[in-house]
């Protein structure tokens, strides 16, 4: 494998979300941006002239058809509405693009179903972008628990909120069953991270309640997710609250807190954790770029023939334990999740 080779890009769509990503893009070492796409006329060259300015030879599409029919781009991100993410994902593997598909990828698990089937037969990596599972304090927590010196995890409880603005309403202007609210805005960032420190283990039932506006659009929602033997992951996530995006996991012989989820490139992650033998630590982890290390590392993977760390499986699982969530609101009940 040549190191020196980049993974070529495009962009499907000019939603806001390229204020991180196009920049990630440009920065990230093994690969290359080519084009951008969208069908409103002009936002493709406006959303270039804003997030990289500086960048040449981009090649500028009124039509995202037309960028997937562009045989020079070797994969795409699809930063596009939620609802639109599955069609315009199974679009791009169809022309042999490899994806980087904004959360969440799917609104329903059948969808995820042919997703995965459609990737194995058309030989191309997808991926859903849970960006933060890539920042370096993630991989830290895991050393903590793996350590053993909280001992063995019981419970998590995950919270991520902030208060609506009103630019940005049209997240909850349709139904959830149309993908929006705040479960599929940061309530699936909510659920993924709960299920950090139990990874592996499959959800037995969840159990929820929510708030709901005229539109059919959740704004809030607090519940529990039973991962079996007395493992239980609390998650709270909503537009009415002061903005947080936080977990902290409890063990048997001690604890930690991620302070921030979501840290920026120049916003210093904090971890602490404590025992009951008596320690108590804070430790500050080095600055990073979690989209920038997202782009690298699925580049490395299509470029390496690689398996991504988050695979379709994670998002299948995600997304079941989501509609689960969904249904208990739904019923006002106990939802058993089938394995």
């Amino acid at each position: 494998m040549n190191k020196t080779a980049k993974l070529r890009w495009g962009i499907l769509g000019a939603a806001r979300i390229n204020q991180q990503l196009m920049p990630a893009i440009v920065e990230a070492k093994n690969s290359e941006f080519v084009a951008i796409a969208s069908r409103r006329p002009g936002a493709a060259a406006k959303t270039l002239a804003q997030y990289a300015p500086n960048q040449e030879n981009v090649t500028i599409y009124d039509n995202p058809e037309a960028l997937l029919e562009d045989d020079s781009i070797q994969a795409v991100y699809i930063p596009l509405a939620t609802n639109e993410h599955t069609a315009w994902t199974l679009r791009a593997i169809e022309k042999g693009k490899h994806v980087l598909c904004e959360k969440p990828m799917a609104l329903n698990v059948s969808d995820i179903d042919t997703i995965v089937a459609a990737a194995k037969n058309n030989n191309v990596t997808v991926m859903e972008g849970f960006m933060y599972r890539f920042h370096p304090q993630h991989a830290r927590v895991k050393e903590i628990i793996d350590s053993g010196i909280i001992g063995e995890v019981r419970s998590v409880r995950s919270c991520f909120s902030y208060m609506m603005q009103t630019a940005r309403h049209y997240r909850i202007a349709d139904s959830i069953e149309n993908g929006s609210g705040a479960m599929w805005d940061i309530g699936c960032y909510a659920i993924h991270a709960a299920r950090l420190p139990f990874y592996g283990v499959a959800a037995v039932s969840v159990s929820a309640m929510a708030k709901h506006i005229d539109s059919g659009a959740d704004v809030s929602c607090t519940g529990i997710i039973d991962f079996g033997d007395g493992k239980y992951a609390q998650f709270d996530f909503g537009f009415e609250h002061a903005r947080r995006a936080e977990y902290e996991v409890i063990g048997s012989k001690g604890g930690l807190k991620c302070h921030n989820v979501w840290a920026k490139s120049a916003e210093t992650p904090l971890i602490s954790w404590w025992t009951e033998a008596g320690q108590q630590e804070q430790e500050t982890l080095e600055l990073a770029n979690h989209f920038c290390l997202e782009v690298e590392h699925f580049s490395q993977c299509v470029l390496n023939n690689e398996k991504p760390s988050l695979s379709l499986d994670d998002a299948k699982e995600n997304c079941q334990i989501i509609n689960a969530v969904l249904e208990s609101v739904k019923q006002n009940r106990h939802i058993k999740i089938e394995n």
